[in-house]
């Protein structure tokens, strides 16, 4: 038996994963457990826990891999500062003091770290380095269905690059084209996400979330100015606008000034119909870089399948796009595809890479990314007592047909079964429900449950054998990484009154039968729910068709904004009662809101920081 650790941290998404002969047992997030968004630090809860589902003391793995290379980083970043000098000293200086205390020894800052799990832990040469492209390449290839596939990733950086292409072979990966930092699409978005006054590495989505609302206006003034863009989808950025390679923000004032607008302040600034239309610019020419970028290498390398991570490829309208576009028969998107799948990527990669092990009977490795904590009946109510929650007791049939009947009576569910989730998305697993038809649904669940900007969208879960009845796809999509159009029959015209309307006034106008996870576009970022990954949710789905005739949910992730997806029973029970949520489902208990202590109640609103 061989097990290997795989951890990424000290970035953004600190995560841990372990992998025992090839076989993912466990990976997750350190944020979960921490509380903490986006979490940097070592991911010591994360590592705690994947040992403890791998019933393994530290000192019994065999391998230990970082999703990264260190030194490769920290040369980067002196050839950053010398080439851009003296202008980015004071970037400098706040960084290498922290470069030398901890990141460039990261061997023996590790060492340090892992003993403290088990001191039996003795052996440093059990630590071993992955490249940070590798690691992602690593976790989209080798757990997807593809004996071979081109693999792209796109994010930020990693030690020096920024995109790349490598292809895929049985257990053979071969790193075949880069894009080296400072060029890099990832930061591109979050220039725009900085500039629009969201959070960079954090509120890219609501960037996307925001783009239907505008217009692409200034889509060829970003490619004339911003982005030297090839006909292969290669590119370099112009950095007489960017501030992020030296200094300590992403744009400058030449960037603001070719827009006509100042750096938006999320504490004094409304969002407008200019914001709107240079998020819709910056999502038009990042699906541009992404489809030229997919249509160049599918035609050089002649392989019918694409295999996609890092930041970037979180990007669901860019991905649905690709696949609309038929340049691959088939997609297949790493869940957790940022920072924190670098842990499972750097484990794989270790596996497969450098001990030649082969992969077995090709399919779907990820488990549904059902791949953290899962708690016993006893365990669970001893909690819910300590908590003081009124619950009551049922089956699992009971419960799928009470639970439908609720929500088809517009009654929010929180709704945790099972493992939870690893990556950004809540798949049924940490997820709170609601009904798809209600009009009223979306700006709800924003404003009184999730406390953020009504203009957010929501995603839909359907049954898999009912995807192409409601939405136009034909593929699976089980991890919410796809966009796609709810189907015409489905949809509700516009009146030339509303065709007038623009940005914000066109969120209350009813577009679909499935009003609540209908964007302004007519799409919709789709989960595919599918029995064999997810059996209760899958049940509760059939009973909600049973009564109303529609497949579909609204499925939203467990957590308000600013919070991570809840983790443990105290977890959700907080959100709970800190929220306006009706009803909550932890595995065969529910919780109805009416019969709990009001003394219980708690200010949730201002708990978590804006994200």
């Amino acid at each position: 038996m061989t097990s290997i650790l795989g951890i990424s941290a000290f970035f953004h998404d600190s995560a841990a994963a372990l992998i025992i002969d090839g076989d993912i047992v466990a990976a997750a997030q350190e944020e979960r457990f921490s509380r903490k968004k986006h979490d940097p630090s070592y991911p010591f809860n994360a590592v705690n826990y994947v040992l403890s589902e791998g019933k393994l003391e530290l000192s019994e793995v065999d391998h230990i891999v970082f999703f990264e290379k260190p030194f490769l980083k920290f040369e980067r970043l002196l050839e950053t500062y010398m080439a851009f000098a003296p202008k980015g000293f004071k970037s400098f200086s706040l960084s290498m003091p922290l470069w030398l205390r901890e990141k460039l020894f990261q061997k023996k800052f590790l060492f340090e770290k892992l003993q403290i799990h088990d001191e039996k832990f003795k052996d440093i040469k059990k630590i071993k380095f992955s490249e940070h492209h590798f690691s992602h390449a690593a976790s989209a290839f080798y757990p997807s269905p593809f004996k071979d596939a081109i693999v792209l990733t796109l994010d930020g950086v990693g030690e020096w690059a920024t995109t790349t292409v490598a292809v895929g072979k049985d257990n053979k990966l071969e790193m075949l084209k880069e894009i080296h930092f400072p060029h890099s699409l990832g930061l591109l978005y979050s220039a725009f996400t900085y500039y629009t006054g969201f959070k960079v590495n954090s509120g890219e989505y609501k960037v996307m979330g925001l783009a239907p609302y505008g217009k692409p206006k200034y889509k060829d003034l970003i490619i004339k100015k911003l982005i030297d863009l090839k006909e292969d989808g290669s590119f370099k950025l112009n950095m007489k606008y960017f501030n992020y390679a030296t200094g300590l923000t992403m744009t400058n004032k030449n960037f603001s000034d070719l827009f006509g607008h100042p750096v938006r302040d999320p504490k004094k600034d409304l969002l407008n119909d200019f914001h709107m239309d240079i998020a819709s610019s910056i999502q038009a020419v990042t699906e541009e870089v992404i489809i030229r970028l997919s249509r160049n290498i599918a035609k050089e390398y002649k392989i019918k399948n694409l295999c996609l991570a890092g930041g970037v490829a979180l990007n669901c309208v860019a991905n649905g796009k690709i696949l609309r576009d038929k340049i691959f028969d088939d997609i297949w998107i790493q869940p957790a595809a940022g920072d924190a799948g670098g842990s499972l990527g750097a484990a794989l990669a270790y596996w497969h890479h450098e001990l030649k092990n082969p992969r077995k009977n090709l399919k779907d490795k990820m488990k549904g990314a059902y791949l953290g904590p899962r708690f016993s009946e006893n365990f669970i109510e001893n909690q819910l007592k300590k908590l003081k929650g009124n619950y009551t007791k049922k089956d699992s049939k009971e419960i799928s047909s009470e639970i439908a009947r609720e929500l088809s009576n517009q009654k929010t569910v929180g709704w945790f079964q099972g493992r939870m989730e690893f990556g950004p998305r809540a798949l049924g697993g940490r997820s709170i429900l609601a009904d798809p038809r209600s009009e009223k649904m979306q700006k709800e669940l924003n404003l009184k449950i999730k406390f953020r900007e009504s203009f957010r969208p929501f995603a839909p879960s359907v049954l898999r054998e009912e995807v192409h009845n409601w939405f136009e796809l034909y593929n699976d999509s089980p991890y919410m990484l796809l966009v796609s159009d709810v189907k015409k029959d489905k949809q509700i015209s516009m009146s030339e009154k509303d065709k007038k309307l623009f940005g914000i006034d066109r969120l209350n106008i009813k577009r679909s039968n499935i009003p609540a996870i209908t964007h302004v576009d007519y799409s919709a970022r789709i989960q595919t729910v599918h029995k064999e990954t997810n059996p209760k949710y899958y049940d509760l789905l059939n009973e909600f068709k049973k009564i109303t005739g529609c497949p579909v949910l609204v499925n939203t992730s467990f957590n308000v904004r600013g919070e991570p997806i809840v983790c443990s029973i105290e977890d959700a029970f907080n959100c709970f009662m800190g929220t306006n949520l009706d009803i909550l489902v932890i595995e065969n208990f529910i919780l109805m809101k009416n019969d709990q202590d009001v003394s219980l109640i708690k200010d949730y609103k201002n708990k978590f920081e804006l994200d």
